[in-house]
């Protein structure tokens, strides 16, 4: 019994492990293709990290889990904050700021065995990354 209780945590981390990795990578080589300051073992560590917690709380308190989710959320906006910077009259970095956030939002989703809503989250938000900046810059377009 207690056997068969490991054997599918363990089974359910390295399948959710998987799902962080391609999900970390491919958003994260995105950011790193563009040269922002959160690339691939960001985003990566982001997801995984959301994920152990959220897998943790699970298995701890299974009645509670909400509280958990909430301190992650909490937790990735301080780090997304330390990411956001003002130079020059321009605030730069809230784009990789809600990636990291994202990236916390699916390792969570992985960490409670929604792998089709990550999968679908991870492909939109790789979209959405790669999409032209239409009006971000004022009327110019700088």
């Amino acid at each position: 019994m207690l056997g068969e209780y490991i054997l599918s945590l363990e089974l359910r981390f390295l399948i959710g492990f998987i799902f962080v990795f391609v999900a970390g990578f491919l958003i994260g080589y995105e950011r790193g293709s563009r040269e922002k300051p959160a690339g691939v073992r960001t985003t990566t560590l982001v997801c995984l990290g959301a994920m152990l917690f959220t897998m943790i709380s699970d298995y701890v308190d299974p009645s509670s889990t909400a509280r958990i989710a909430a301190n992650i959320v909490t937790g990735i906006g301080f780090l997304g904050a330390g990411i956001i910077m003002h130079h020059k009259g321009s605030v730069r970095g809230v784009t990789t700021a809600a990636t990291v956030w994202m990236s916390a939002a699916i390792g969570m989703a992985i960490g409670f065995g929604w792998y089709l809503v990550a999968v679908i989250a991870t492909l939109l938000s790789f979209l959405i990354l790669k999409m032209p900046h239409f009006g971000e810059h004022g009327a110019a377009g700088r």
